[in-house]
């Protein structure tokens, strides 16, 4: 067996000299494996160890003497899938975190952070990622493509906003569409405001939240999500959203 082939799978290459060595002589005793590899004795006895505990390498005792011998290949497969296991649970740890290292890392780099999502799994992110606002939610949407293009995925976030009492103030485009949507769409968190227009200007949804800025591109060619970490680039459009709500059309 090739070692690279093993240090891919995830074994250092210490563990895949001695994997080899195993397969290639069977059972035997550590002096052994010491006398004929190029690794140091203490290194040997770790890697034996470690090994057992990845349960590809098994210690019985002989005559008072304890032997190591290789468990049968397709052990592999089995540490492959438990690593897999343990990477996915580190991603969603890292995942949890990863809002707080950015925010960190601008605050002390004084960058702004710019997120990237596709499709409409990544729509759900990007509007997720508001749920966990400190701050009231502050939108323009155009509430027909919304529906069009990702009816249920809104209909599930609206509810947990709802659920975990996240404000939200909108402006949206004044059409008879939007005013039917709107009739007890979730009044008890969400307030919203209307805009004349003779046509659809946009097709997108833009949210201001938590010194973030995000955008959703809703149209038949294009279903992408970004996300925008940056202090001063959230006060100017929240300046701009309460300028316009001042002038914009309550619900009446």
């Amino acid at each position: 067996m090739n070692n690279d082939l093993l240090i891919k799978i995830g074994l250092t290459e210490g563990e895949a000299i001695i994997y080899q060595y195993l397969l290639e002589n069977g059972e035997c005793i550590a002096g052994k494996i010491i006398k004929n590899t190029p690794l140091k004795r203490g290194v040997v006895y770790n890697i034996l160890k470690s090994l057992t505990e990845k349960e590809l390498v098994s210690q019985v005792v002989k005559n008072k003497i304890l032997h190591f011998r290789l468990e049968h290949p397709l052990k592999l497969q089995d540490y492959i899938k438990k690593r897999n296991k343990e990477i996915s649970q580190i991603q969603k740890g890292l995942e949890d975190i990863l809002p707080a290292l950015a925010s960190q890392y601008m605050l002390v780099h004084h960058r702004p952070v710019v997120h990237y999502f596709e499709g409409l799994e990544g729509i759900q992110k990007v509007l997720e990622d508001s749920l966990t606002s400190k701050t009231e939610i502050l939108s323009y949407a155009d509430i027909e493509a919304i529906n069009k293009y990702a009816s249920k995925i809104n209909e599930e976030y609206a509810k947990k906003r709802d659920r975990l009492q996240v404000k939200k103030r909108g402006i949206l485009l004044d059409t008879p569409f939007a005013r039917e949507f709107l009739k007890n769409y979730h009044i008890a968190v969400t307030e919203t405001r209307f805009i004349k227009t003779e046509s659809s200007p946009f097709h997108t949804v833009m949210q201001i939240y938590d010194n973030k800025i995000s955008y959703l591109t809703l149209c038949e060619h294009s279903l992408i999500g970004v996300i925008i970490e940056n202090h001063d680039i959230y006060e100017m459009h929240r300046y701009l959203f309460d300028s316009l709500w001042q002038n914009a059309i309550e619900i009446k």
